[in-house]
């Protein structure tokens, strides 16, 4: 744990990590919390790097919904999770999300549900249809992507 760190030192860190990598204003308080720097301080720090753009939520906002959903095959609603969690506004997210169309997600779902059938046991056609469904619905698909998906493989 780093105590007693001066505004400089805490600003020349966090340029350093942002430098490298996305992150947004969430990461940042999270760090500095863990750091125990003063709310004050945090205040200050992270509005210097939102003016000199070392932080922009929306950029943030467009690499992590890229990502998840082309590497970690997330659907949207949890992908939105995600964003609320990390306090990302929806008048951010909402537009970038509303940009990627039905097919992309679809050609997301349909390569994970045949992967998935291979491995899901049932008595009948109904329970297999059932647990793939579910399935889809907790990596984030809505249940009508969901059914629509499981019924193009089933």
């Amino acid at each position: 744990m780093v105590r007693n760190m001066t505004k400089e030192q805490v600003l020349s860190k966090l340029t350093a990590v942002c430098a490298r990598g996305e992150h947004c204003i969430e990461d940042m308080r999270k760090k500095m919390g863990r750091w125990q720097i003063d709310e004050e301080t945090q205040k200050s720090v992270i509005e210097f790097l939102v003016n000199e753009r070392y932080i922009d939520e929306e950029r943030y906002a467009r690499f992590f919904i890229n990502d998840k959903i082309k590497y970690n095959r997330w659907g949207r609603k949890k992908v939105e999770q995600a964003l609320y969690v990390k306090r990302i506004p929806k008048e951010i997210s909402s537009p970038i999300l509303d940009e990627l169309e039905d097919e992309t997600y679809e050609d997301i779902l349909l390569p994970l549900l045949k992967t998935k059938i291979k491995s899901v046991k049932g008595n009948s056609d109904y329970e297999i249809r059932m647990k793939l469904i579910r399935f889809a619905m907790q990596r984030g698909f809505s249940y009508d992507q969901s059914v629509h998906c499981v019924d193009k493989i089933m």
